[in-house]
């Protein structure tokens, strides 16, 4: 097998977990949800637990395939790290946008105009961002341009942004967000350090954050603790940005808090060394007895651990990464094993197109689920107005279903709605990259 080529499995396995992630965050009605599509509600692990992390691990797993082949081609290390710095940063970058959508929080006083000028910006900003990244070959006069208009847009819209943007209570951590520093991290980690040091780094990291959380004294006097609002990543989130600007449901702590991002990048780092061991010149057999031993090993530990460092994903605790991480290992060689040895394809084309895709598929979701809740009609009055959202669940769902499978129903419905046009960009071959 020639494994310089893209890695089937793990187009899968992206694909698989973007359908779920799209699928988790996208219920009818959050209260009648199937509990298997919840998140624990602190302590604990449900299979929704699984998502993100796995997004993460997969994400690390494609490192040494993509920055391993470009280091083997001679590309030199200041453009290397160049290119994962802009991607780190985009990637962030998109985060905030997802929170800043559709309002982009205008101040009261701006002029009206200037909204709408906003937007047309936006259209031919991300007109051009499109064309450029669906097509890479595309080096002539006419992408140039494109790139020029991307320029131009994008600055024209920060010019607007400092002057008429309400910044006061923007989110500032957040899925991409946190992706971006992974990524960032663990891509670095990679090009500057052996896998053993790169091992080093990622127990000290679990080791440290355990002990941050568990020994240490949180400022003003509180315990050592691991509750929501209390433990030293919650007060570290309040203390350098404010309540403001972190999670809106709860305020005093985040989920994508800054210190639980450390463990996080251990994450990434069980995929790369993944990845590491997926690519390497050895016999499928060999490939999957490391992962299946080592997702088994991880596991195990991640368990054993939890008895005295309790696995949480909110917080991201060590014995989190090592049972997620193990999980993800067994996952994905059951997929390697299916796929790529044994050429079972046909049953996971649909993934494949939404791995592909991954990206757009994601930022997709969240604006489309962020535009029907925006769009409303009905009065003059707010409370009285129904959005696009609500009409469709009331309309296409609860009256046939009952409210587990309507909600449910609703979530699958934004699967397939996103899975279309990740479909139509597969099918003219568009692969946006960043």
């Amino acid at each position: 097998m020639d494994f310089s080529k893209r890695l089937n499995a793990l187009d899968i396995f992206r694909g698989l977990t973007i359908a779920c992630m799209i699928l988790v965050n996208n219920p009818g009605d959050w209260t009648n949800s199937y509990k298997v599509l919840l998140h624990a509600d602190w302590h604990g692990c449900t299979p929704t637990d699984w998502v993100f992390p796995f997004f993460l691990f997969i994400l690390g797993v494609a490192i040494p395939f993509a920055l391993g082949a470009r280091k083997e081609a001679g590309v030199n290390g200041s453009g290397l790290t160049k290119k994962i710095i802009s991607r780190s940063a985009i990637i962030f970058a998109l985060g905030l946008f997802m929170a800043l959508f559709p309002n982009f929080r205008f101040v009261e006083s701006g002029p009206e105009s200037v909204l709408y000028i906003h937007y047309v910006l936006l259209f031919f900003f991300m007109t051009s961002v499109f064309i450029q990244a669906s097509d890479e070959a595309l080096l002539n006069k006419t992408n140039k341009i494109w790139k020029y208009v991307a320029y131009f847009t994008a600055f024209c819209m920060f010019i607007i942004g400092i002057m008429y943007y309400d910044w006061s209570n923007l989110r500032i951590p957040g899925v991409l967000q946190r992706i971006a520093l992974v990524y960032l991290a663990a891509s670095l980690i990679y090009l500057s350090f052996s896998i053993r040091t790169q091992i080093f780094l990622g127990i000290s990291l679990l080791l440290g954050y355990w002990a941050l959380l568990t020994l240490v004294p949180v400022p003003g006097g509180t315990a050592p603790n691991l509750d929501a609002e209390t433990n030293l990543g919650a007060w570290l989130d309040r203390f350098l940005l404010t309540e403001n600007h972190l999670w809106g449901q709860a305020k005093t702590w985040d989920p994508e808090g800054i210190l639980s991002t450390l463990p996080a990048i251990v994450t990434g780092l069980i995929g790369v060394w993944t990845g590491i061991w997926v690519k390497a010149q050895q016999s499928w057999q060999e490939k999957l007895g490391k992962l299946a031993l080592c997702g088994l090993l991880l596991v195990g530990l991640g368990l054993l651990w939890d008895f005295a460092f309790p696995i949480n994903k909110k917080i991201w605790t060590s014995s989190y990464v090592l049972y997620v991480g193990g999980l993800a290992q067994l996952f994905l060689a059951a997929i390697y094993y299916i796929v790529d040895v044994k050429y079972w394809t046909s049953w996971g084309r649909p993934f494949r197109i939404f791995g592909t895709n991954a990206l757009f598929a994601y930022v997709l979701s969240g604006l489309f689920a962020k535009l029907i809740s925006a769009i409303k009609w009905g009065g003059p009055e707010p409370e009285k107005m129904i959005s696009l959202r609500s009409w469709l669940y009331d309309s296409l769902f609860v009256p046939y279903f009952s409210p587990q499978n309507a909600s449910l129903g609703f979530a699958l419905f934004n699967v397939g709605v996103i899975f279309f046009f990740t479909w139509l960009l597969y099918h003219r071959q568009i692969y946006l990259k960043v």
